[in-house]
């Protein structure tokens, strides 16, 4: 009995393959990828679609088991043609994977040169103080506005949507744009470094299955306009005055005037990587964390 399990032990080990680093390596990869993949269906309307093929699947297999030859020959003729349906059913879905994996700047943090961008293109610390100077006064009174701020994805598709403003960033004109019942006060506002570059801009809304369904439209909008760019959103809702921020997907909400001003310097370009590396702290802390700090410091 011994002899015989030595033996099967023997077999066993015999059997495992030997595993090098780039086996390991491999490995994390295809877990990595297979880990993102999930992720991606289940915020989206592949999660569906996928339990209705794993339906498809079982029914399948049933009919392999009981021999039912002729499911299973046209099961087998129709498969090609089920697979380009599906991608056409998922362009919506699979594009903006694509999107955001073309916002990952992959490979401007290998070579720190590639993702250089023009001074010109960036935002100023005046137009920080303007943008928040103008949410702070339009959440006071309710005033509902959208403001995206261009960053390194171009936005002229979204701009063309809108009507032509080009004027200087200031507290006073974001106001004036967003009173109600004034002919630009409805869509977002686009601006383009120290200058606002369009107003009633229509914008991609999200399709995120996790968010708030007490949040409206305005920020559906916002949310999504930072899912297919790195352009950072200011909202500021009618319902409630309150102001936040959408970037890379993520959306801040309840931020005080400088709160919003920090989340700003942190998508401002050329912006200092301290600033940028303190993203993920910022987003984790509450505003009330953020108010007793002060008076602390203070």
């Amino acid at each position: 009995m011994r002899f015989q399990l030595q033996n099967l032990t023997d077999n066993m080990i015999r059997r495992i393959p030997d595993m090098d680093l780039a086996s390991m390596i491999e490995i994390l990869i295809i877990s990595f990828l297979i880990y993102h993949i999930l992720i991606w269906i289940k915020n989206t309307r592949a999660w569906a679609l996928l339990k209705g093929l794993a339906f498809i699947l079982v029914f399948w297999l049933v009919a392999a088991y009981f021999h039912m030859n002729t499911i299973l020959w046209l099961g087998s003729n129709i498969l090609g043609y089920v697979v380009t349906a599906l991608i056409i059913v998922m362009q919506p879905e699979l594009r903006k994977a694509l999107e955001e994996l073309g916002n990952k700047e992959i490979i401007s943090n290998v070579l720190p040169f590639a993702g250089t961008k023009r001074a010109e293109g960036a935002f100023s610390d005046r137009t920080i103080n303007e943008i928040a100077k103008a949410c702070v006064e339009m959440g006071k009174v309710k005033t509902g506005a959208l403001i995206v701020i261009e960053c390194k994805s171009p936005l002229g598709d979204f701009e063309r949507t809108g009507i032509d403003v080009d004027g200087l960033v200031t507290s006073q004109l974001l106001i004036n744009i967003f009173e109600h019942n004034t002919p630009l006060h409805d869509g977002a506002v686009i601006v383009r470094g120290n200058r606002v570059a369009s107003a009633t801009c229509y914008l991609p809304l999200s399709d995120n299955l996790n968010l708030d369904k007490n949040l409206g439209t305005r920020h559906r909008a916002g949310l999504g306009i930072s899912e297919v760019t790195d352009a950072v959103t200011v909202i500021v809702s009618e319902e409630t005055g309150k102001i936040s921020v959408a970037y890379k997907g993520g959306l801040t909400r309840n931020l005080d005037s400088e709160g919003l001003k920090e989340m700003l310097r942190i998508a401002q370009p050329g912006g200092s990587e301290e600033t940028k590396k303190g993203y993920k702290i910022f987003k984790g802390r509450s505003r009330t964390d953020k108010v007793e700090n002060r008076k602390k410091n203070n």
